[in-house]
Order: structure tokens, then C-alpha cells, then sequence
């Protein structure tokens, strides 16, 4: 049995970046130190922070001064001006296409236009975007009709860096039957575009893939979606545990993915376990 790992699998840079900063603000440990949520949708990995001293929490009425590490899907304005009254040092790990996407969709509003923002409408990346705005943002997934759209002689759209491109061009073609103006800032991450194509490229050459991540990524689950519409069996596991060896009878070929937020070490667990079954 023959096993490929696709190109691109695991942390991209916003990850690595993200990580990086959380583990020198947990090491560094000068008192409280808190993200508000998970820094990443990997467990594996928040459980790793939480042993060095980065606690997660709900809200921010959890603590009382200290360090709040901005995950990398970035937070709404509201909070970090919440943060900043309580006297926390702020160690902004946003990744820096989140946060230029929050900057789009600032432009689009100042320029005039009604602001669309292509994504999951309660993804924490999409919740910063929205919240970086004076007014209000309409929300679209991409997969069905547009919904009712506040009148606007101009539109504007970004979109969460991690959507499928076709999302986006859905979107902007329906927006076309709608207004004349229509300005657009394709805001997907150039790394999430090229792992899909490559997990889709290699779904299309095995009989098995198996797509790895947390469960509550956005993009780990996209990557399984795109897989199993490829025509091969395709199982969205977490960890190396997860495997069932029926899944591998009369199998020749298996690939392996991972979301932007699963560590290469959860991927070579999941390799090793492949080869010896």
C-alpha cells in the first residue's frame, strides 16, 4: 500500500506565526495570560499551550489584567478596546491575511459600499472582520442565493481567507444581477488555495484519503469536503487513534492532508500508524 502525503499539509505561516508569539507569551509568564478562545481549532495544540500558562477563556469578565494573546482569526475592535481598559498587554498574533482582510472590508466601508463579507457567519475570523467595521456587515456562505440585501448604490466584498474560491465567485456573479458598482478584494489565503488543489490533486490519484485536524476547523473540514466530492473515501480524523484498519481493505493507494492548524507531528503519527497497518 502506497501512501502520499499531500504538498502544503499542516500549519501555514498565520499558524506558525500565531504559535510562536502564544509560547514566548506563556514562557514569559508575567502574570494572567489568556486567549479569548482557541488560538488555533487544533486541541492537541491549545492542550500543549495550557500546560505552558495560556489559559483559555470565554470573555474577558474571566480576568483581571494580565496578557491577552488575539488568536490568529484576529477579534473585533470592541474587544481589544475592552482589553485595553482593563490594562492588559495586547500580543496581537492575528495572522496578518485576517487582518488584511479586516482592512478591505474598513476600505470598502469608508469608499461608500455596502460591505458583503463572504464566510461562516459565527467563524471567529469572520466575527473580527464584521467587528472591524463602523457599520453593519452582510454575511454570505456562497453556497445559495443571496439574502436580502440592505439597498446600496455600491457593494463591496472580502472574504474569510479561507473559503473555496468558487464561494467567492458565486457570490459576486449573484451580486452582478443586484448593483452596477461592485468592488471585490479576493481576500483568500494564497496558502488555503493552494492546499486544496493539492489534497483535491491527490484524492484524485488514491482510493483513501484521510483529511487531519481538529473538528472545529473551518479549513480541515473544507479539505474533507473537497476530497469526498472527488469520488474517493475520505474520513476527517484528529488523531493517529481514530483509524480503523477496515478502512484500509483493498486499498493500493492512501493520502494524507492536514488543515493549516494540525502540527506535522499529529501528520507523522498519522503516516506511521498508515504504514504499519
Amino acid at each position: 500500500m502506497k501512501v502520499i502525503v499531500a504538498e502544503g499539509a499542516g500549519f501555514c505561516f498565520g499558524v506558525k506565526r500565531a504559535l510562536k508569539m502564544a509560547f514566548e507569551a506563556a514562557r514569559k509568564g508575567d502574570g494572567t495570560v489568556v486567549t479569548l478562545g482557541a488560538i488555533i481549532h487544533n486541541p492537541q495544540v491549545v492542550a500543549r499551550l495550557e500546560r505552558e500558562g495560556l489559559r483559555v477563556v470565554k470573555n474577558l469578565d474571566e480576568v483581571e489584567g494580565g496578557t491577552l494573546v488575539v488568536r490568529s482569526h484576529g477579534l473585533p475592535r470592541g474587544v481589544l478596546a475592552e482589553a485595553e481598559a482593563k490594562g492588559m498587554e495586547i500580543v496581537d498574533a492575528t495572522c496578518p491575511f485576517v487582518k488584511q482582510a479586516q482592512e478591505r472590508a474598513a476600505q470598502l466601508e469608508r469608499e461608500g459600499h455596502a460591505v458583503v463579507v463572504v464566510g461562516e457567519k459565527d467563524h471567529p475570523e469572520v466575527l473580527s472582520i464584521t467587528g472591524s467595521l463602523e457599520g453593519i456587515a452582510t454575511v454570505v456562505d456562497g453556497t445559495a442565493k443571496l439574502p436580502e440585501l440592505p439597498e446600496a448604490k455600491r457593494y463591496g466584498v472580502v472574504c474569510q481567507t479561507t473559503q473555496p474560491q468558487e464561494h467567492l465567485s458565486a457570490v459576486v456573479l449573484d451580486l452582478l444581477s443586484k448593483s452596477r458598482e461592485i468592488k471585490v478584494f479576493n481576500t483568500i489565503c494564497e496558502a488555503t488555495f493552494e492546499r486544496q488543489e493539492s489534497a483535491l490533486q491527490t484524492a484524485r490519484e488514491v482510493d483513501l484519503m484521510l483529511v487531519v485536524g481538529g473538528r472545529n476547523s473551518a479549513n480541515t473540514r473544507r479539505l474533507w469536503e473537497l476530497c469526498r466530492d472527488a469520488g474517493c473515501d475520505a474520513y476527517h480524523i484528529e488523531t493517529a487513534d481514530e483509524l480503523e484498519p477496515e478502512w484500509f481493505e483493498k486499498k493500493h493507494q492512501v493520502g494524507i492532508t492536514g488543515g493549516a492548524s494540525t502540527p506535522q507531528w499529529i501528520v507523522d503519527d498519522v503516516v506511521a500508524a498508515v504504514e504499519r497497518i
